[in-house]
């Protein structure tokens, strides 16, 4: 598609060029995280870390992880202040806390991990996608967590859906999704740093 549009691989975007060259990068939540954090160090499966992990994420910076309720969430936290916003070129983030990630399967092989990966460039997300929880048990479970981080004040949690677990005690093949910001590649085709400069019919509130 680049190709298409821009005649390259290697475009402009805003102060940067980004190469779209293959292949991208491919990095753990945990390993990029301690590019920024050299010692941290600390196992998402071991809750009594998980004050030293608040300390270290502190220390460099990571506002309100004392909200944090393990460590999955304070890697999570750093990686979302630390790491994100220094993404420029195209990368995908593997590797998950399952806390972050209640609709994807559980990693085949890494305990307290999931199967999912995000792209990222230019700073910010491009693309999420896992392989979907089938486990209709597993799935009420961390529904049920979300809905107690909503009932706390968390906006970004969920409620639980029963009709979709319902629809899961069915039973579900083994599947698999990917979702793509397509606002935001067309911001990075045409280099536009507004996503207000790319959709036909944005939603404004009116002026006070």
């Amino acid at each position: 598609m680049a190709s298409e549009v821009c005649d390259s691989l290697t475009i402009p975007y805003g102060e940067h060029t980004i190469s779209l060259e293959r292949p991208w990068r491919r990095v753990t939540m945990h390993d990029i995280v301690k590019e920024e954090i050299p010692y941290f160090d600390f196992d998402v499966n071991d809750p009594s870390t998980l004050d030293a992990a608040k300390a270290a994420a502190s220390a460099a910076g990571v506002p309100d992880v004392h909200k944090c309720t393990s460590v999955g969430y304070v890697l999570n936290a750093c990686f979302e202040e630390l790491c994100e916003p220094k993404l420029i070129q195209p990368t995908y983030v593997i590797d998950y806390p399952v806390e972050v990630s209640p609709l994807s399967k559980p990693h085949r092989s890494k305990e307290g991990i999931v199967e999912r990966f995000e792209l990222f460039a230019t700073g910010r997300e491009m693309a999420n996608s896992f392989s979907e929880l089938t486990d209709p048990v597993d799935q009420r479970e961390r529904f049920e967590a979300q809905a107690a981080k909503k009932a706390a004040g968390d906006e970004e949690a969920c409620d639980v859906d029963e009709e979709f677990l319902s629809a899961l005690e069915q039973g579900m093949p083994p599947t698999g999704g990917l979702g793509i910001g397509i606002d935001r590649l067309v911001m990075l085709l045409t280099n536009s740093p507004s996503i207000r400069d790319v959709i036909a019919f944005p939603l404004l509130k009116p002026d006070a």
